[in-house]
């Protein structure tokens, strides 16, 4: 356990028992471990994974009261950021991950295994194959995603999935104004709304993070997301 890390957590207000701590801990060690072998994250110094990556991950407890979520989906959640920190830290959370990687979800479930949590599925697939499926399809209370992607794309990708009330939160840096105007028909044809856009530097470090609070208030329509490709090649203008 690191001080640092604690200082962090501290400043979002979040307190952690001796198991979930040792829980990160693994995780950085398996994160370390498999990323020799294949390609997971360019940050593997601990202190480093654990602000750039860990802190990052839980920092959307600035934009939303995560006691009152139960549901959340991951998509393109990687190496499991931020799925598996948010899993650890508030393990009430139902958390599903979604990869299309499969080398990647067998990583995911290595740590799922390893650290004993309950509660969190993985899935390999693509975004726009999943968001058709009655299971998946507007489920969840909070759809989340580090994905690098354009904001118009993402939204086609994860509103899709997000129950009529719930929100769709992407994790974006620096300023995004101009992104975020540019995907406002894209956000509106697929049933929600922007709400807010929330910006802050994580705790003890020159980071700026932002955070774009979309909701979902109306159902998506059937022929969103489109077929597998066309969301990045296309993206609803």
């Amino acid at each position: 356990m690191s001080k640092l890390f604690d200082e962090k957590l501290s400043a979002l207000g979040i307190t952690l028992t001796e198991n979930q701590y040792e829980q990160f801990d693994k995780y950085y060690e398996l994160l370390v471990e498999w990323n020799k072998v294949m390609n997971l994250t360019g940050i593997t110094e601990y202190e480093e994974v654990n602000e750039k990556h860990f802190i990052d991950s839980l920092s959307i407890v600035k934009v939303v009261d995560i006691s009152k979520v139960n549901t959340v989906i991951d998509i393109g959640t990687g190496a499991g950021f931020p799925g598996i920190p948010l899993k650890i830290a508030f393990p009430h959370l139902k958390i599903t991950l979604l990869d299309s990687l499969n080398k990647r979800i067998k990583y995911l479930n290595t740590v799922i295994e390893n650290l004993g949590l309950e509660d969190i599925q993985t899935i390999h697939g693509r975004a726009e194959d999943f968001a058709r499926k009655e299971e998946h399809r507007e489920q969840y209370d909070i759809v989340v995603s580090r994905a690098v992607a354009n904001l118009s794309t993402l939204s086609e990708l994860c509103i899709p999935y997000v129950k009529i009330g719930g929100m769709f939160i992407p994790y974006k840096s620096g300023e995004i104004e101009e992104e975020v105007k540019e995907a406002q028909t894209a956000i509106k044809i697929l049933g929600a709304r922007k709400k807010e856009i929330i910006k802050f530097t994580l705790p003890g470090s020159d980071i700026n993070r932002s955070f774009v609070k979309i909701e979902k208030v109306k159902n998506t329509g059937k022929k969103f997301p489109r077929k597998a490709g066309l969301p990045g090649k296309e993206p609803i203008k």
